[in-house]
């Protein structure tokens, strides 16, 4: 039986992958804002619909963890993976995460947020 289960690694990978989200987002809205675009406000209130989004998903997350007393370290990185530490319940997890998969899982996870605003307008 694993030692931290499966509801709880996600709990724990939201703690990796939504600042990143909220980071890209961000980084995103001020190229806009810089940018020649003629209309940009729809581009604007497409990337503050998705972070929005991932802040509150990011804010239920913490609170989940904070309640159940879990923790999230980012450990050694090299050019191919990151390791992570997931402490919980007495338990330390040591993961570690290809590089390629913790962007392609970013990049996912824009397009999930990225939806749930579009079709909010």
């Amino acid at each position: 039986m694993p030692l931290i289960s499966q509801e709880e690694v996600a709990h724990f990978e939201n703690m990796i992958y939504l600042p990143m989200v909220l980071i890209i987002l961000e980084r995103d809205r001020a190229l806009i804002e810089k940018g020649s675009f003629k209309l940009k406000r729809p581009y604007l209130e497409l990337i503050e619909g998705a972070s929005k989004h991932a802040q509150r998903e990011l804010t239920d997350t913490k609170i989940h963890m904070r309640k159940r007393q879990m923790k999230v370290m980012r450990g050694k990185r090299d050019d191919t993976f990151t390791e992570y530490v997931f402490y919980h319940g007495g338990f330390e997890d040591h993961r570690r995460y290809l590089n390629v998969r913790l962007r392609n899982r970013v990049e996912e996870l824009l397009r999930v947020y990225l939806a749930m605003a579009y079709n909010e307008t």
